[in-house]
């Protein structure tokens, strides 16, 4: 008899001897549960980290099972431990900014949208370059455009999106959270280190303008090391008192300032349509205010819609196109942007600025 044989035949008695015949395997689920036990032995003939294999499936003729490896959830509840342990030993501390009072006060929303940082693109693949480096610069220099083209009005509020797939990937196997592999700039670690900094920076040249408020939208390139970063952030600015955060899980995030309602959410996995009425349901504030606003990420590229009693519009990304996505056409060479938008406290929008790239 082969060791195949010999696993099921093993597998079968032990679950008998248990007392529970009724769950005894079939010769087809044992062969599932045989090859289930085999992935170490697998992936490491094919020189592949069994950490590293996020997901699969295992098939045979009566049975297709689907798995996760859950390795990734306790290395990741590790390493947040761990560094959020690191973060408040060592908390900078601010001096709280007195602000001026204006009769006639601004909120701006700012958000560079989907920055991808990781993300690799290639001018003899795509006709584009995007990298680390370049996300880096892009942010920086649309959120400061953003700032000098609002220099105009007087501002007495930001918010600010700490906008999903603010990574590309969110695993050191370079894939998406649900396990898409990516072409990648660099190593995850170096990605995280990079996204902090940037944030750092971004937050701290906001608050110079303007009290700042965080609003955290979960994506779906980087919904763990996404909410991360947040957290690390949030630490890291424990001791501001010009900032405040916003940054759950919930998929939806909502802010009133005055008559204004402003919403956003990263988009994916829903349908547009139903986020109006989602957004009434669920936000008390609605019935308060006069002006609503929902702005969506994830397709990079600008759409928008009015619905009875609030505006719908996505916001454009400045990533470039890799690959894949050159490939399937979803480019274009004049729509990279950073916005930012005005909200007057009495009158609901008042301006929008586009920072393109």
């Amino acid at each position: 008899m082969n060791d195949k044989a010999n696993e099921n035949r093993n597998y079968n008695k032990r679950l008998k001897a248990g007392g529970n015949p009724k769950y005894r395997l079939s010769e087809d689920e044992a062969d599932v549960v045989f090859k289930y036990r085999r992935i170490k032995e697998e992936a490491e003939r094919e020189g592949v980290d069994p950490k590293n294999i996020h997901s699969g499936w295992i098939k045979n003729k009566h049975a297709s099972l689907y798995f996760k490896n859950n390795t990734f959830k306790s290395e990741f509840e590790k390493l947040s431990k761990q560094l959020l342990k690191e973060a408040k030993e060592f908390i900078p501390e601010y001096v709280k900014i007195e602000r001026q009072r204006y009769s006639d006060s601004h909120l701006m929303f700012i958000a560079p949208s989907d920055l991808h940082i990781g993300k690799l693109c290639r001018s003899f693949v795509s006709g584009q370059e995007y990298n680390s480096q370049e996300a880096v610069m892009r942010c920086l220099e649309g959120v400061r455009g953003c700032i000098q083209k609002a220099s105009g009005f007087n501002v007495d509020k930001i918010v600010f999106l700490l906008s999903g797939d603010l990574l590309h990937i969110d695993n050191f196997a370079g894939t998406t959270t649900k396990g898409t592999k990516q072409d990648t700039d660099g190593l995850l670690s170096d990605h995280f280190i990079i996204a902090k900094r940037l944030m750092i920076e971004v937050i701290e040249t906001l608050v110079q303008l303007a009290d700042v408020h965080v609003i955290y939208t979960p994506g779906n390139h980087d919904n763990v090391i996404g909410f991360l970063v947040a957290q690390i952030l949030q630490v890291h600015f424990k001791n501001n008192k010009n900032t405040s955060w916003d940054i759950s899980l919930q998929m939806r995030k909502y802010y009133q300032y005055h008559q204004n309602l402003i919403a956003s959410t990263h988009g994916d996995g829903i349908k547009t349509d139903i986020l109006p009425m989602l957004m009434a349901d669920e936000c008390k504030q609605w019935s308060d205010t006069k002006y609503r606003y929902m702005f969506t990420q994830h397709i990079h590229h600008k759409i928008s819609k009015d619905y009875p009693g609030v505006s719908l519009e996505s916001l454009r990304s400045p990533s470039e196109a890799d690959a894949w996505h050159h490939k399937a056409g979803y480019q274009s060479s004049n729509n990279k942007a950073i916005e930012g938008f005005l909200f007057h406290k009495s009158y609901g929008q008042i301006a929008r600025i586009t920072h393109l790239f």
